[in-house]
């Protein structure tokens, strides 16, 4: 397994422990059904998914019952390090040795349109959830791949759109060095000079990068009225955390969190981050289905509540099962058509639509952290500004670019 280090080939060989008795049931006579994720085990995006999106889909598989077709579902988990060479050799190892069925996750978007490559190539569903490029589903769409929770069009019109209109309407880029912070910054950039704003300036910085300071300054130094932080995990983090100490956010400038996730508040503390403001379609305490749902989740993890990339990865793997034993094959093609022809519902999604581009049509949500005075309970961190409809909150089938579109 060329390029693959040691620790992700041991983390690839494990199996879900709540599949293990039906596997152990079934073995002697039945091949499993293998999903497999590739995802960020220790690196800037492990909070926001790692080993929480493993639990996620174990409890979509126990939820389901075990099995599919009579055969025992088993849930593998790699570490792709966020890098594209790693995530492709992995992905192949496993659909050509493993027989992995479906894969999902895939944390950064650079390692995430490798994986779509390879599934393209072998024939396998890629359930995408950790990459945001809204490219999945645009120029680089795949036939395989299906694209739950957020995508970078979404992201920057719900927050992008909102800032730019309250008065934020000059704005400069902290923007991370690679396919999604492009992504992400592109796709802001147009919604905010479709409401009237202009961009000052950009500066891009490499992932992993633990020291702002000096992107920070340059940012002030535009004079703009708007921050936009065009990066997530442990990154967004730093610059949020970096920002507050300097200051910044004195005097009326306003910090866009682009791809914000509930740990971050958590991490960063919720007086910190009072008043930012964020694009997502799952918030654990939107409903008692979410709320007992992430009661679930969390008694596994620690007291932590899930983020939309956890909530993603369960709903994902609820709707390729159920398309599986639809279609009575575990067959891409064949489960692909009918995860399209089947609306997404489960603890948190009701009749949503997947698009013939591969999107997954989510109803989104403006959230904004509110003073923690305000907090009634643990983890009573957000109030919703807006509820974004999904012929408002995702980018038009026609002007994505997907070649699988006929427009």
């Amino acid at each position: 397994m060329k390029n693959i280090t040691r620790r992700a080939a041991l983390t690839a060989l494990s199996v879900s422990p709540l599949a293990l008795p039906a596997i152990v049931r079934a073995q002697s006579t039945s091949k499993p059904v293998r999903i497999g994720l590739l995802s960020d085990m220790g690196g800037p995006y492990r909070d926001v998914g790692g080993p929480g999106n493993r639990l996620a889909v174990e409890m979509a598989v126990a939820d389901f019952g075990g099995s599919v077709l009579d055969r025992p579902i088993e849930v593998l988990q790699g570490d792709d390090q966020n890098k594209p060479d790693v995530s492709s050799s992995l992905a192949r190892e496993w659909i050509d040795s493993q027989g992995v069925d479906a894969l999902m996750d895939g944390a950064a978007s650079s390692a995430g349109l490798a994986i779509q490559q390879v599934c393209r190539e072998k024939k396998r569903v890629y359930l995408i959830t950790g990459p945001a490029t809204s490219d999945m589903t645009g120029k680089q769409c795949s036939p395989y791949g299906v694209h739950f929770a957020y995508d970078t069009y979404a992201l920057s019109h719900g927050t992008g759109t909102a800032l730019t209109k309250a008065g934020g309407d000059a704005w400069f880029f902290i923007t991370a060095d690679y396919a999604f912070g492009y992504a992400l910054e592109r796709d802001t950039i147009a919604a905010v000079q479709a409401a009237g704003g202009k961009v000052l300036g950009t500066v891009r910085a490499p992932l992993g990068t633990a020291d702002f300071s000096s992107f920070l300054v340059q940012a002030k130094a535009s004079g703009a009225k708007v921050f936009g932080f065009a990066n997530a995990g442990t990154d967004l983090q730093n610059c949020i955390k970096q920002a507050a100490e300097f200051g910044l956010s004195q005097g009326g400038t306003r910090m866009a969190t682009l791809l914000m996730a509930i740990n971050d508040v958590h991490s960063l503390g919720q007086k910190t981050c009072e008043g930012l403001v964020y694009t997502d379609s799952f918030y654990w305490d939107m409903t008692d289905k979410t709320r007992a749902w992430s009661k679930r989740w969390s008694e596994k993890m620690g007291g932590m509540v899930p983020g939309l990339l956890h909530a993603a990865n369960y709903c994902a793997a609820n709707h390729w099962l159920k398309s599986v034993k639809a279609a009575g094959t575990t067959d891409a093609d064949a489960v692909v058509a009918k995860m399209k022809a089947t609306p997404v519902n489960d603890f948190y999604n009701t009749d949503v639509k997947v698009r013939e581009d591969g999107r997954v049509m989510h109803v989104m949500h403006l959230w904004q952290v509110k003073p923690a005075a305000e907090a009634k309970y643990p983890y009573d961190y957000c109030k919703e500004l807006v509820t974004i409809p999904p012929d408002q909150a995702w980018r038009p089938l026609a002007d994505g670019g997907c070649p699988l579109v006929k427009v």
